[in-house]
Formats: C-alpha cells, sequence, structure tokens
C-alpha cells in the first residue's frame, strides 16, 4: 500500500524499515552502486517495480534519468546507493537526512 504525503511524496505504509520508502522509475531496473557516483561499482540491479527504502541521502555524480537530472544519491542500505533521479521521490531535492 502507498501513499501521497502533503508534499506530493509517494511513500509506502508498509515497507517495515522504519525508513521513507519510495518506487523506483517503471520500466527501469536500476543499477545499485557501492558509493554515489556512477565510477562506483556496481553490486547489485533493482528488478523492475522495485521499491527502496531511503536511509540518508549524500550528492555524488549528476545522473539524468525519468525524473530530471540530479546529483543526489539515495543511500539504500549499507553501501548501497542508488541516483536519486530514478527514485519518484516528488521532490527535486533531499527527503532525508545528509548522510555522516
Amino acid at each position: 500500500m502507498s501513499v501521497e504525503n502533503d508534499s506530493g511524496q509517494v511513500q509506502s505504509l508498509s515497507s517495515g524499515s522504519g525508513f521513507p520508502t519510495f518506487p523506483v522509475a517503471p520500466g527501469y531496473r536500476v543499477n545499485v552502486r557501492s558509493g554515489p557516483g556512477t565510477h562506483h561499482s556496481i553490486v547489485r540491479v533493482l528488478p523492475y517495480g522495485a521499491w527502496v527504502g531511503i536511509r540518508c541521502q549524500c550528492s555524488g555524480t549528476t545522473v539524468t534519468g525519468p525524473y530530471g537530472t540530479s546529483d543526489i544519491w539515495d543511500c539504500i542500505g549499507n553501501g548501497e546507493f542508488v541516483s536519486d533521479a530514478y527514485v519518484k521521490t516528488g521532490s527535486d531535492g533531499y527527503v532525508a537526512g545528509i548522510c555522516g
């Protein structure tokens, strides 16, 4: 189940992770990288229709995707990052805390 909040962001209500969860762009298998940039190695690939829990966000390589051009990278796990340009957060800015 998902819901759109007051900011127009789509969030899952059933993620169970405690982190805000958002859908990956439909029709895309998104590379998960070991750091916030395209120069980092690919650690896995998300399947079509995936949702991701965003733990924190940071800046990195600028990427153009279905949701615009962004240098924001979403940390979705320990050492796992995806470009925010492929995640429907409903915002062009940060929707989670800055990775520290």
